[in-house]
């Protein structure tokens, strides 16, 4: 039988380090799968999955319930690659753009035995989406990766980011519309 998100918190909770690894295990790949889309590359998504359960285990105590285990991450994952990314324009780094950082970690998400054909289209589709994805505000891409990479309401986004409803919208369409434009070139 399998343990629930809640039965392993009330391990953590009653000292059992055993129920934290259970929910490490069972939302990483997923925390890493949005932190990736939101920035871009893959060591600042494996370093936004570790901080995001680093605050988890101090803060795991507030958890309340109302929200999902999974949608409570998804909020603090969120939150920290906005951060995350906020502080590396305030430093003025410059973002790792369309080296093998990318391919290695959107390679490893699972897909069907595609074609040949649809391998090559597919990674010209990716390298374009990638870019596109980059010319995006910071909040314009975590509220389209959040609306349609992880398949969140426009109210779940809004409570997972903090932000009201009337931000998420406009968030989304911009970033619909910016994304558009962009791939309308290989969009056929």
């Amino acid at each position: 039988m399998i343990e629930t998100d809640e039965a392993a918190i009330q391990r953590v909770l009653a000292g059992d380090g055993d129920g934290f690894r259970t929910l490490v295990e069972r939302h990483s790949r997923t925390l890493f799968r949005l932190a990736y889309r939101i920035t871009g590359n893959e060591a600042d998504a494996e370093d936004v999955v570790q901080e995001s359960f680093i605050r988890a285990y101090r803060g795991l105590s507030q958890y309340d319930g109302r929200a999902t285990f999974q949608a409570w991450m998804n909020r603090i994952a969120s939150n920290y690659a906005l951060d995350l990314l906020a502080a590396k324009k305030r430093r003025n780094w410059e973002q790792i753009d369309g080296d093998e950082h990318h391919a290695g970690a959107l390679e490893s998400l699972p897909a069907e035995s595609p074609t040949p054909e649809r391998l090559a289209h597919s990674g010209e589709l990716r390298q374009h989406m990638e870019a596109a994805l980059g010319g995006l505000t910071d909040l314009e891409r975590a509220t389209f990766v959040l609306r349609h990479f992880e398949g969140l309401s426009l109210e779940e986004i809004g409570s997972t980011m903090g932000i009201n409803l009337n931000s998420v919208k406009q968030g989304v369409f911009r970033a619909v519309q910016k994304l558009r434009v962009a791939l309308r070139p290989v969009a056929g």
